[in-house]
């Protein structure tokens, strides 16, 4: 099993170093979560080769092959073997799947199998350990499949929709520097002869000499404030915070709040509909969220719900998730059908989820317009305010 050389926080922000065995990443976090500790990061101490991570479109596209060949009756072996000799099969996926044959064939489980590389999520193992239980694995392959679709399509979903924006913020910022470095240069020899200028159109002139004479140190600079940036960003407290801001932001917020409920509902749906206890099925779906903020509550959701109160009374006192799952949830318990409403709340959920991000686009499009005007506007106005005060001065003195 490998080794992982460990870099965490406690409850009080004190940085814990270690070393401790586990067969991937997923395990590693929760062993640290049990011992009161978050996570900042893992390398593996024998300094192996990197882990692959599947996307969720590749995790979608495997769990439809498997579940489709294992319901067709062939065993699980062979529908690994057939899933790794598929043609244009990228090198690094095609040497887990062998990696995972050579385990199944020393008589290793599927889900040990593939929790030794490190490769596929808590998610999916758990629900995988739950139907070798059960002696279902095609049908919770098949949910699986279907689990990693949603995911992906709301990723695409939100994706397309940024892509507009970003795209728009990135011709702003290259006209404006096309601008100071290539344009404004034009204009320092009439400048130069002017006896004073506006503070704005010096500001204006600084800027361009610096990034024309030292553009060097203007891509360093970028490039260390973007290492530094994240570097804090994987500080606890300050991801905390940064998460917790996220939810809490106009608009925004709200769009954040939609995405982690549909996300937490799917997931949950998904773990319950497999068999999981539900107590556990919390714990592995909270941690699928993608928000520290949200998913440290529930540890206190697992306890609450371990101690008898109903899952949606505890799901009510999670800041971060719409009310309008535990209502649901509160249906569902009422008339048994747990499963089915929390697979209606998911799909309903993604639907917003859409809804909101393209309004939350549509939005963001006349501000961006609005600071790429106020930007090329202030450099208008920065050069033409000392040209407008040397004609004023030549006709007052005429």
């Amino acid at each position: 099993m490998p080794q992982f050389r460990y870099v965490a926080k406690n409850m009080e922000g004190k940085t814990m170093r270690g070393v401790l065995e586990a067969s991937g990443e997923n395990v590693l976090q929760q062993q640290l979560k049990e011992q009161g500790l978050f996570l900042i990061e893992a390398k593996d101490a024998k300094g192996s080769k990197k882990v692959y991570k599947f996307s969720s479109a590749q995790l979608a596209e495997f769990c439809r092959e498997m579940s489709t060949l294992l319901a067709s009756g062939v065993s699980i072996v062979r529908a690994l073997e057939i899933t790794a000799d598929e043609e244009g099969l990228a090198a690094s996926r095609r040497a887990v799947y062998l990696e995972i044959l050579s385990e199944l064939k020393k008589g290793t489980s599927l889900s040990e199998a593939m929790e030794m590389g490190g490769s596929f999520p808590e998610l999916m193992l758990g629900m995988i350990r739950s139907g070798e239980g059960s002696g279902n694995i095609d049908a919770v392959m098949a949910r699986l499949s279907l689990h990693y679709e949603r995911e992906n399509r709301l990723k695409q979903q939100v994706r397309s929709a940024m892509t507009y924006p970003a795209v728009l913020l990135v011709m702003s910022a290259a006209v404006v520097i096309l601008i100071v470095t290539f344009i404004l240069p034009q204009f320092e020899e009439l400048f130069s002869e002017m006896e004073s200028l506006p503070m704005a159109t010096e500001l204006l002139l600084a800027i361009s000499d610096f990034l024309v004479s030292k553009w060097y140190l203007a891509l360093f600079m970028v490039f260390v404030i973007g290492i530094l940036l994240r570097i804090i960003l994987k500080i606890y407290q300050v991801r905390r915070t940064v998460d917790f801001i996220k939810v809490r932001m106009p608009v925004i917020g709200k769009l954040n709040k939609v995405i982690y409920t549909a996300r937490f509902a799917r997931t949950l749906s998904s773990l319950y509909s497999s068999g999981m206890p539900i107590v556990a099925a919390l714990q592995t779906a909270g941690g699928t969220i993608g928000n520290l903020y949200v998913e440290e509550q529930f540890e206190q959701v697992a306890i609450t719900v371990r101690s008898g109160v109903p899952l949606s009374q505890a799901l009510k006192e999670v800041d971060g998730l719409l009310r309008k799952l535990s209502s649901t949830i509160l249906v569902g318990e009422e008339s048994g059908r747990l499963d089915t409403m929390l697979d209606s709340i998911a799909m309903t959920m993604e639907e917003e989820a859409e809804a909101a991000t393209k309004r939350l686009v549509t939005m963001l499009e006349p501000v961006l317009v609005c600071l790429m005007a106020m930007v090329v506007g202030f450099i208008i106005i920065a050069v033409m305010l000392p040209i407008y005060d040397s004609y004023s001065a030549i006709e007052g003195s005429a």
